[in-house]
């Protein structure tokens, strides 16, 4: 769509409103600029139409948060974009630390931070926690595909139980890095500074809400996992793995008790509990 090919004098109510519910809460995926969007807002306003006011007031209002949105990932990537005078910046973060059963995953993703239009950011990054499931996934898919590359390590409970969690989280940071195609000069990681590594690094406290890198690592390694333990869910179903991904819920506790640990359980966590 091209603004310049546009009459909105000739749109009708429909019309525009179509326009309206297409551009959502991302105008930059189409052909149109911002100042065009505000001629339309005007045309809205200048109406008597009270449906037609209640348009441009969302209109306004759908304009103003993308606006937000796109401030705070700018911001985020702005953090790392301080550090690309060193060469390729990847960010890395684990999740998994604290569950009774399942696996530690890390995942490492460096992205181009050479953005110069809003279209190229990836909205809606943050810490995985605090986005739903249907928003983690959609937007693990778009990290993916824009990514300069990204990778994904995993450390079992076995190996948790036999090593300690604490040297787990280092290396799983570790071989997930290792892994990408692009070597990075410089690594961001979420939380820990990583031990015994031979490539620059700095690490971030809360990282996924200050580091563009960080987040999409944070997202990407989240919904992974997920899914890990939505397999194991099929193999062990007593335990709902699909619902609390190995974490210490109260029916998950009730369920180990009824029916004891079973192999992916990390026994180390569960001393206080059977």
């Amino acid at each position: 769509m091209n603004d310049s090919n546009i009459d909105f004098t000739k749109m009708n109510y429909n019309m525009i409103k179509k326009l309206a519910d297409s551009f959502k809460d991302d105008y930059t995926n189409f052909n149109i600029t911002k100042e065009s969007i505000l001629q339309i807002i005007k045309l809205l306003n200048e109406d008597d139409r009270k449906n037609v006011q209640e348009l441009s007031i969302r209109l306004s209002k759908q304009i103003q948060s993308f606006d937000t949105e796109v401030s705070r990932v700018k911001n985020m990537y702005n953090f790392d974009k301080n550090y690309l005078s060193l060469g390729y910046i990847a960010g890395v973060d684990e999740v998994g630390r604290g569950p009774l059963a399942g696996p530690i995953v890390a995942a490492a993703v460096v992205l181009n931070l050479n953005t110069t239009k809003d279209s190229e950011l990836i909205l809606g990054i943050k810490d995985s926690k605090k986005l739903s499931s249907k928003a983690r996934e959609e937007l693990s898919s778009k990290i993916m595909k824009k990514a300069i590359s990204y990778s994904f390590s995993v450390i079992d409970s076995n190996e948790i139980d036999s090593k300690g969690i604490a040297w787990c989280n280092n290396e799983v940071f570790k071989i997930a890095v290792s892994k990408l195609n692009t070597l990075p000069n410089l690594v961001l990681s979420d939380g820990y500074p990583i031990k015994n590594f031979k490539i620059k690094n700095n690490y971030v406290i809360k990282g996924d809400e200050k580091s563009a890198s960080i987040a999409c690592a944070s997202i990407i390694a989240k919904v992974y996992r997920d899914n890990i333990m939505k397999d194991y869910s099929k193999i062990y179903p007593e335990y709902s793995f699909e619902e609390n991904s190995g974490y210490g819920t109260k029916e998950h506790i009730d369920a180990i008790k009824k029916y004891g640990p079973c192999k992916i359980h990390r026994m180390y966590f569960l001393r206080n509990i059977i």
